[in-house]
This record gives structure tokens, sequence and C-alpha cells, in this order.
């Protein structure tokens, strides 16, 4: 989205309150910039503060300064967000068009008006329904396409709005809260508010989408609320609007709404893994789905392909196991959608280049099958029942059915045959990826809000002209705002108990930047056991082993295995290995046969010189688990540090014998022959690793003791320097 420095440069001083540096910057802003009107709010607001200033100066006291220098500052927060908003629409031409086209249609947008045309609707719609078939349709035709057109102007007219002053969110509240006004109508205005409230916050759209989520009694209206008011919130603009922290505090106070939150969050890393979980469907899913069918998708459509008798012959088997894996991959699919993945975002995301989408509203407009641009698709599409079917219960978003109705006409028309013929057997019943989905599913809060999720995530990736807002999806975005559990508004509510939960959650999905910054947001009285823990694995994938987190662990659980290996690892990657070593003996006071604590310990001896230790260890370890690579690998190295090379040599080859052997075997077995005296054959292994760039230097500083240790001094180092670096 478009931003503006000079005015982000005037915002970042309100929010330090700098109240008379930020009257003067946007002044001179002002100034270069037409915008009379706007001089005018400001002349009014600099004059208060003038005269304030004036009072203080003269030392009066006015018990009611702070008041007015808040009320100051505050008006000049909105004052320069208006300014911003019209900048930013002045400067773009596609918001230029949204912006005139309402106003330029309707020229009365006063609230009383609007909202007796949106309860005519309604009234006129439930007088129809009582006129002859015969009459009935074409009027509720043309009502429809009146309508319609009338929510395209209010959708762009709020979506290009200024800030909200008290009466209009007023207004509007009372609207979206009336029993009178059309719900579709409702979820739309909801979805506006939200697009406009992230691209420029403003308190009154944030508090009347939180007043609606609090007050509706329309589970689809209250998710969508739910979903405006979270991702809309801004911690920076609580510095001005304290009373935000109070009001997020009282409605987490609710177990309910804690645990909506708590479900949106996780739903919105599924939304987040939309792509990657397309590439598994169509890498391996989708080929074992096509292997068991007898269709060929050609550029004249789908052709039918002939049943090979020679294949029937040679693999009698085959049909029963493509079989098989077609059913395999289905239950994989319906797997993936019921832990909340988004299984159509690929399939749909190349069916949105129809005319409809090219308006904003039709991305979030709920799925009636009155809507004028697919009403005549729906209610005379060949093939009709067999649409309403499907559509009735597959798991689609209301953007993903729009696309389907729009495409089925054409899809309908190349089909073969015999699919047309069992599609109008009013017995046939459509098979849907996925699974299909229950009316008592469909009216879970959860399941209304993943739906509405998806419609967002699919406008915010596929609109053409989607980098004209805020997209709260981004995932390159610095503050990650898709992660809101590490909005600091959050901080210090009841929410925070579930802090731990959704981190650990979003570590699973391999997400660790997000994790990370729910876990710095956790205030220092919830910071348990599971916390330190969590914490430190979400360190441990930076490089940033702190054993701090498991001692604090380990310190709320006293004797806790978990966090005690846990703390051995950290110990050892500090370098720490007496007390890697002292955990790892204590550990095997417990378990005497753990083979990970013995050879974990076997490490440790080598690494602290207690070579004839770590060997007898090593040496039963061997004895007792031949097959194990890990075993022999350590075993390999404690024999090269024992001098005893030509025992470690036979381990190395075998390690080295793989398809893809590790880098680490190949350096150590390099070290293995140096040390042994072969430094030619050493430097040939060594002169293999260059493609895998390994850094020598810092290899060999690292080993720097053992090299010592075994006689080589820095001239041989620096010739085996030489002679890789040659060899490269």
């Amino acid at each position: 989205m478009q931003q503006n420095e000079t005015l982000n440069a005037i915002i970042e001083l309100i929010e330090k309150r700098r109240l008379g540096k930020a009257i003067d910057e946007l002044e001179n802003y002002l100034l270069s910039h037409t915008g009379l009107r706007d001089m005018e709010i400001l002349s009014g607001i600099k004059s208060d503060y003038q005269l304030m200033a004036e009072y203080w100066q003269r030392g009066f006291d006015d018990p009611k300064r702070a008041e007015v220098y808040e009320k100051l500052l505050r008006r000049l927060y909105m004052l320069t967000v208006n300014v911003m908003i019209h900048q930013r629409i002045r400067n773009s031409s596609f918001l230029n068009t949204l912006y005139n086209r309402p106003r330029q249609i309707r020229k009365d947008w006063s609230m009383s008006n609007l909202k007796q045309d949106l309860e005519t609707f309604v009234s006129t719609v439930a007088v129809l329904e009582l006129e002859p078939p015969h009459t009935r349709q074409e009027k509720l035709d043309l009502l429809y396409q009146e309508h319609q057109c009338m929510m395209h102007d209010l959708f762009d007219y709020i979506l290009t709005s200024r800030l909200w002053k008290d009466c209009l969110a007023e207004a509007f509240e009372d609207i979206l809260l009336s029993p009178t006004i059309d719900i579709n109508d409702q979820q739309l205005i909801v979805s506006a508010v939200t697009i406009s409230a992230m691209n420029a916050f403003g308190p009154n759209k944030f508090n009347v989408l939180m007043h609606v989520y609090q007050k509706a009694t329309d589970e689809r209206l209250r998710q969508r609320a739910l979903v405006g008011w979270v991702l809309s919130m801004n911690a920076d603009r609580a510095m001005l609007y304290t009373e935000m922290k109070d009001v997020i505090r009282e409605v987490c106070s609710d177990e309910r709404c804690c645990k909506e939150i708590t479900e949106l969050q996780m739903q919105m890393l599924y939304c987040m893994d939309a792509e990657s979980d397309t590439k598994k469907i169509q890498n391996e899913i989708m080929p074992d789905l096509m292997a068991g069918n007898n269709l060929r998708i050609t550029g004249h459509g789908i052709e039918q392909v002939e049943d090979d008798a020679l294949e029937d012959i040679l693999h009698p088997d085959a049909a029963e196991q493509n079989m098989e894996r077609m059913e395999q991959s289905m239950q994989r699919m319906v797997e993936m959608q019921k832990q909340g993945s988004d299984i159509y975002f690929g399939g749909f995301s190349q069916m949105k280049r129809f005319p409809f989408f090219n308006d904003v509203l039709n991305w979030f407009v709920p799925f009636y099958p009155q809507h004028p641009s697919i009403s005549q698709l729906w209610n005379k599409s060949k093939g009709m029942k067999f649409l309403h079917k499907l559509t009735k219960v597959s798991a689609f978003c209301d953007s993903d059915i729009y696309s389907f109705v729009l495409a089925f006409d054409q899809v309908y028309k190349r089909l073969p045959e015999d699919i047309l013929k069992v599609m109008n057997d009013e017995e046939a019943a459509p098979v849907v990826m996925g699974g299909e989905i229950s009316a008592e599913k469909r009216n879970e809060p959860a399941f209304i809000r993943r739906m509405y999720l998806q419609n967002l995530y699919r406008f915010f990736m596929l609109f053409p002209f989607r980098s004209e807002f805020e997209n709260p999806f981004a995932a390159d975005a610095e503050l990650i705002e898709y992660a809101f559990f590490g909005n600091k508004l959050f901080r210090d509510t009841p929410l925070e108990k579930h802090f731990v939960e959704v981190a650990a959650f979003m570590v699973k999905h391999h997400r660790y930047k997000e994790a990370q910054s729910v876990l710095e947001n956790c205030s220092e009285q919830s910071r348990d056991y599971q916390f330190y823990m969590l914490n430190g694995s979400v360190l441990r994938h930076f490089g940033r082993m702190n054993s701090y987190q498991y001692q604090m662990a380990l310190s709320l659980k006293p004797g806790d295995e978990k966090a005690m290996a846990a703390l051995a690892r950290a110990y050892f990657a500090e370098g720490a290995y007496e007390g890697s070593m002292k955990i790892y003996e204590d550990l095997l006071q417990v378990h005497p046969d753990n083979k990970s604590y013995q050879l974990n310990d076997a490490v440790c001896l080598i690494h602290v010189k207690r070579y004839e230790e770590a060997m007898t260890l090593l040496y039963k370890l061997s004895y007792l688990y031949p097959d194990d690579e890990e075993i022999q690998r350590v075993f390999a190295w404690g024999l090269t540090v024992n001098r005893k090379f030509e025992q470690a040599e036979k381990i190395y080859s075998k390690l080295l014998s793989t398809d893809e052997p590790r880098i680490q075997d190949t350096l150590n077995y390099g070290y293995c022959l140096w040390f042994e005296g072969k430094p030619l054959d050493a430097s040939s292994i060594f002169r293999a690793l260059n493609e895998k760039h390994v850094d020598f230097e810092k290899e060999f500083r690292y080993e720097e003791q053992l090299i010592e240790a075994m006689g080589i001094d820095d001239a041989e180092k620096n010739l085996m320097l030489d002679t890789i670096s040659v060899g490269h």
C-alpha cells in the first residue's frame, strides 16, 4: 500500500505526544499541497493549542490541561490520517475511481435515507414473495439488480471514507445491529469497514466492529466483525486511545471470546499455508486421483480414454491399485480439509478472472442465488440440480461458489455424454474432494470464520489492485500482522493464557519467526515451564542456544527429564561440556540403558579429554548397536582422537560408502588421515569438500587444540590450507 513518509513521520510525532512540532510539520505539508478545508481544521487546532500554551506560560493552573492536550492530539491525529487518505486516493487512479463513482451517482448519503433504503429492500422482497409466480420473478430480478448497484455504491463509499465521527459511527452501528436490515447487506458493510479500518486506523470504525461482535445475534455477522476488529487493532494508536486496551481486556475476559480469537489465529496460519498446500495437492495428490480414471483434459474440453484391454491382461491388479491410491488421496484431502487447510485455493485461483471479480464487493458478498450476475445460471443452467447439490455440500467459500457457478455452464458443455447423463440423473450425488460438509458443521462459528478468511485471502492474493490495500496476510511484513497474538494490546489480558499454545502451534507449522513474536509478547508473570521450554526451542532454531531458558524451566519443575535433556544440549552447544556431562550422568542414574544419553555422555567425555572413559562407553555401544550409524560415527571420532587410526578408517569407509555421505564424516575422515601422517591422502579428501563450500580456516580454528595436540604446528597447518586451495 502506498505510503507517505512525511505524514507517517507526523503521526509518529503525535504518538510521541509532540503536539506543537506535529502541528508545525502538518502546516508545512499542507502549505505545499492543496487542502484548504484541511488547513481550516488545522488552524482551529493550532489556535486552541496556542491558547492553552499561553495560559500555561502565564502560570495559570488549569486542572483540565492534560485532558485538553489529549483531545488536541486526537483531533490532530484524525486530521493527519484524513489528509493521508485523501493523498492516497488522489495518487491512485483505481482508488480515485472508487471514491468518485458512488459520490457522483448518489448525492444524498445521509444515514437516515440509507437505512430507509436498506429497510425498503427487505420489505419489498417480502411483499413480492406474495405475488403470483408469473409476475413475481421479473420484479424480483429487477429489485435485486437495483439493490446490488446500491450496495456496490455503499461498499465503495465506506471503503474510501475518512475517519468517522461519533455520530456517523453510531448510525452505522444501528444499521448493522438492526433486525430490519438484510443480513447479507450487514455482512458486506462489515467487510467494507474492516478493509477501510485496516488501511487507516480510526477508533470509531474499530469500536463499531467491536460492538457488532459483542452484540450481534447472527453468527455470520459476529464472525466477520471479530475478524474485522482483530485485524484492524493498532498497538501504536493505543498510545493515543488508551481506552482501547480496556475494551480489549474486557472482551477477552469472556472465555468464549478467547477461544474464538485463539482459533482465528490458528486459522490465519492455515491461510498462510495455502500456497504450499496447493503444491502438495498438485504434486502428491492429484496425480493419483487422475491416474484412476479414464478421462483426459484437452484444449477442447474433457475427453474419455478407451480402456486398454492389453493393459488389463498384463497388469490385472492395476485398476484395483489405482482405486486404492485414489481413495488414499481422497482421504488425505479430507484430513487436510478437517485440519483447516485451504485445499481449494489452487484450483479456484485460476477462476477469478471473470468480470464479476472486477468489483471489490463481489469478493466479500455472501453467496445468494439471486445475485444478478449468477441468477440466470443458477436457475436455468443445464445440470442445475447437480450444481445445487454440489455447492450445498462442499466446503467452498462464498468467493469460490461464485467462481464455480460462473464456470459451471462453460465446463458443462464440454463434458462427455456419459458424465452428462449421470449428472442429470436426479439421484446422482456429487463426489466432493475434501468431503461433504453437514448443515450443522456449516453453522459452527469456526467454520463460518474459516470460510470468510478464505474470501479475504483470495482477495488479498489475487485481486489485480490488491497493492492499494493493507494486506493482513503479507508474508514479508516486518510486524508479521497475521501473527496478531504478538500485538501488545493482547498482553496482560486473559487471552495471554493461550499464547504458549498458539506459539507451539506455530512451531509445529515451522513458523518460528511468528512464534518468537508471540513468546516475546508474554508478560513475566505468565512465563511458566511450557513457555521456557518452547522459547528455548525457538531460540535454538535461530542459532541462539540459551541455557537460561532451560534453567528456568528446570527451576519450575525440578528433576524434569525433558528440561534436563534440553539443558544438557544447550550447555553442549554453548561449549559448557562439563555441565552437559554432569546432567547426562544424572540422567543415566535414572535411565542407565538409555542409548541417547550414553552416546551424548561419551561425546562430552571426548570434549573434556577423558578419552579412556569415553572409549569404554563407545566400545560397549558399538558392540550393542553395530548398525547404528550415529554411534559408529562418534566411535570413529573417538578412535581418531585416541590415535587408533586403522580402526577409525574401517568405520569411515563404511560411513562414506553411502550415495550421499555426510560432510562431517568426510571431514573427520580427512582429519583421521592427516593425524595418521598421510597429509597427501588427507588433502585429497579435503579438496573434495571444496564443492560443498567448507570453510577450512574456520574448521581448523574450531579444532585448533586437537590439531596442536596431534603434533601439527602452524607451518604444517598452513601447508595443508595452501594444498587444499591450490587443488581447488
